[in-house]
């Protein structure tokens, strides 16, 4: 999002969730974010599996396309609040359907105790295919960051 795009942020604030950061690492085309804590995430339906609002160790990767961000300058991080309910699906909610069909399924064929360490092996191959569709991730799950005026 460049500097410009802040007027038009401010009146969709409904729309986005919003971190602020510091710039902790800029690399060829990436930008890493410590995030700070946030208030916005007490409104949030997906706070409690989204992790950023109980710790202030977290970073975001971001793609640098603009090259007039510093070290340890402050920003904010943006997402559409509708990205982050889909990632928090794919991340949590789909897995456990996931697990709980296969455990399901497994049983009537299968011993419990073989259809439980099944259910929960066929979160390795679910895993590996999460990282290898990571660059379709990224292009979906598009975070932007604008430089907080001071």
């Amino acid at each position: 999002m460049k500097r410009g795009d802040q007027n038009n942020f401010n009146g969709l604030n409904k729309y986005f969730v919003r971190h602020t950061g510091i710039i902790s690492k800029i690399s060829k085309g990436i930008i890493t974010v410590s995030l700070r804590g946030n208030i916005n995430c007490e409104s949030c339906n997906a706070k409690a599996a989204c992790g950023v609002s109980e710790s202030n160790s977290k970073e975001v990767t971001i793609a640098n396309t603009d090259q007039s961000y510093r070290l340890n300058e402050g920003v904010d991080v943006i997402m559409q609040k509708e990205l982050g309910l889909k990632a928090v699906f794919w991340a949590y909610i789909f897995p456990f359907i996931l697990i709980f069909a296969v455990l399901i399924i497994s049983s009537n064929f299968l011993k419990e105790w073989i259809a439980g360490l099944l259910s929960l092996f066929f979160l390795i191959p679910y895993y590996i295919l999460l990282h290898f569709f990571n660059n379709s991730f990224e292009r979906i799950f598009k975070i932007s960051i604008i430089k907080i005026k001071e």
